[in-house]
């Protein structure tokens, strides 16, 4: 009976621990593009809304995607995958954060979110909310 305990108690600690890393890995738009540097190579998780498109371009799909944080150029982050979205969805995705992808032909890209899994999400993100907030 002890090593049953033992042994479920592991298992319990090893769930907990991958999702804490998981939640670790959920950031902002504004976040990504301020830890950039930090966050090169690794997985994030981000939850926002598509505001531009741009479809089977060099075999992938470029989706623009806001949270309603940041101002300026940490406002919105470019997202490539070989899934698409449309305007207007609110998705969450996961992919790899990547610096100064250069795909030739002046298409140099300082950050991308890159080779992303998208999925609708049914979220009200803080941009969202701000413009049905009176």
């Amino acid at each position: 009976m002890r090593l049953y305990k033992k042994a479920a108690l592991a298992v319990l600690l090893m769930l907990g621990f991958g999702f804490a890393h998981a939640s670790d890995a959920t950031k902002t738009v504004e976040a990504v593009n301020l830890e950039k540097i930090a966050l090169s190579g690794k997985t994030v998780i981000i939850q926002g809304h598509v505001t531009k498109v741009n479809n089977g371009i060099m075999k992938r799909n470029f989706i623009h995607l806001e949270d309603g944080t940041g101002s300026g150029d940490t406002a919105h982050l470019i997202v490539t995958s070989t899934e698409t979205a449309t305007v207007g969805d609110n998705v969450t995705i996961t992919g790899t954060v990547a610096l100064d992808t250069d795909f030739g032909f002046g298409y140099l890209y300082p950050l991308l979110v890159e080779k992303a899994t998208i999925k609708q999400a049914d979220v009200k993100t803080a941009s969202h909310a701000k413009s049905h907030d009176h």
